[in-house]
């Protein structure tokens, strides 16, 4: 398909989806962006119309068309509520694909911020994880000798992006690894983690690419969780991105060859179940591997895949082998956050607290505000501070008032995000896998 046809499948989606909404307002209340600024323009059913006015060739691509599509968060909370099923997520994708491929003088104003080190990042870096894990050890030697602190503390990077990214690091640590073969050398992930004791199935886990290095401890919990329950755990090296990040900021084809790489990955091992611990990751491979992405883009090759995407927590609700292992009590409170792609799209939020509800005198409960985004949102934080700063201020206040010891999120962006505003306080931000294999033992 030329670039030319590209553009005029996407239009046509845009117009014919754009005509399902009914305008009805229902969206209003539950979107965030909306609820800040109260603008039509900021909400889905605004948003929506414009771009059938763009796609129509009605009103121009132009810079404020833009602002709009860009202060999206994609929390989908808008889909969870519309009574007549529009795929606001897949629309909201074609939209920003559609500025994309406008004119370069419309393309140059809205990458302006897009700096040439972000470009890089996103496409040498985000898309080819591996090189995320050679960064493992230097990391690690920034943070033991105190830079990360230093560079915080000084004015080198004050109220810049880069300093927002420093900020919500957190200690990295080492992938649970005991062979020294090459790969796990390169990687520092092991192809196997063998179940204890009687094996009762096998499955594939996906490590995502900024989750390998910050979020090592959630990956090492839920292969932990997974041994000791008699589950045999592979992670393909072959893996990569899931591409979230490149479509929901119009590059669908890098989103098409990330999908198509993860697909052939899993499909190699013969494995039918596929683990995620991010639940913005979970929701892209699950929407790539069943079709649901937009053909009209390229973005999906149109072959279902053989493997089941699902949450950790909703596997270890159903898996076996409970029986067999020791849980110790925890006599604190935790506040459960509910992710926009766990509760919006998966609609998956029930199962970390039945999950947690196996610690024993772990006091449990939702965190207030939860059918609102947290402001993460992918790279959302970044592109749109002030909107995500004063989302986040929300979550705070509802952190505070809660009195947890405990946060517990299913989604690693939204971990780091609110607990970058937690740095000064006792509360611990982790996944629900992660507070259950400690009480499990794991060291």
């Amino acid at each position: 398909m030329s670039l030319v046809d590209q553009s005029e499948a996407s239009a046509k989606f845009l117009r014919a989806e754009a005509n399902r909404c009914v305008a009805c307002g229902l969206c209003l209340p539950h979107c965030p962006t909306y609820r800040l600024t109260m603008s039509e323009a900021d909400s889905p059913r605004g948003r929506i119309q414009m771009m059938n006015g763009v796609a129509s060739g009605h009103i121009p691509l132009n810079k404020k068309f833009v602002q709009h599509m860009d202060r999206c968060l994609t929390c989908r909370a808008c889909e969870s509520v519309c009574p007549n099923d529009v795929i606001y997520g897949q629309l909201i994708d074609e939209a920003r694909a559609m500025i994309i491929a406008a004119p370069d003088t419309i393309t140059s104003q809205t990458l302006a911020k897009k700096n040439k080190l972000r470009v890089f990042l996103e496409m040498e870096l985000i898309a080819k994880p591996r090189r995320i894990d050679s960064l493992r050890s230097p990391i690690r030697l920034f943070q033991k000798i105190g830079l990360q602190q230093w560079l915080l503390q000084s004015n080198f990077l004050k109220k810049t992006k880069v300093q927002s990214l420093v900020s919500q690091l957190p200690p990295v640590k080492k992938p649970c690894a005991s062979t020294m073969d090459q790969k796990t050398l390169a990687t520092g992930w092991e192809e196997v983690y063998p179940a204890i004791g009687k094996q009762r199935g096998e499955v594939g886990l996906f490590l995502g690419c900024v989750a390998r290095l910050a979020d090592a401890v959630t990956l090492n919990s839920t292969i932990f969780v997974l041994n000791r329950l008699g589950y045999r755990v592979h992670i393909p090296f072959a893996q990569t991105c899931c591409g979230a990040i490149h479509q929901h900021s119009g590059d669908m084809a890098m989103g098409a060859t990330l999908a198509l790489q993860n697909q052939k990955a899993f499909e190699a091992l013969n494995i039918h179940t596929i683990i995620t611990t991010a639940s913005g990751c979970g929701v892209q491979l699950k929407e790539a591997s069943v079709g649901q992405t937009s053909k009209a883009s390229g973005y999906n090759d149109g072959r279902d895949s053989i493997s089941t995407v699902i949450d950790i927590s909703r596997f270890l609700v159903t898996a076996e082998g409970w029986d067999d292992v020791k849980i110790e009590p925890l006599p604190y409170q935790v506040a459960v956050h509910d992710p926009c792609s766990l509760r919006n799209v998966l609609q998956d939020q029930s199962y970390p607290y039945t999950l947690l509800a196996r610690i024993p005198s772990l006091r449990i409960l939702p965190l207030a505000g939860n059918d609102q985004c947290c402001g993460a949102a992918g790279t959302y934080f970044l592109d749109q501070a002030e909107m995500a700063s004063k989302l986040r201020a929300d979550k705070l206040l509802a952190v505070k008032l809660s009195k947890a010891r405990y946060i517990a999120t299913s989604n690693i962006g939204c971990s780091m995000y609110i607990a970058s505003g937690l740095q000064t306080t006792d509360v611990e931000v982790l996944h629900p896998v992660t507070l259950l294999a400690r009480q499990m033992g794991i060291q």
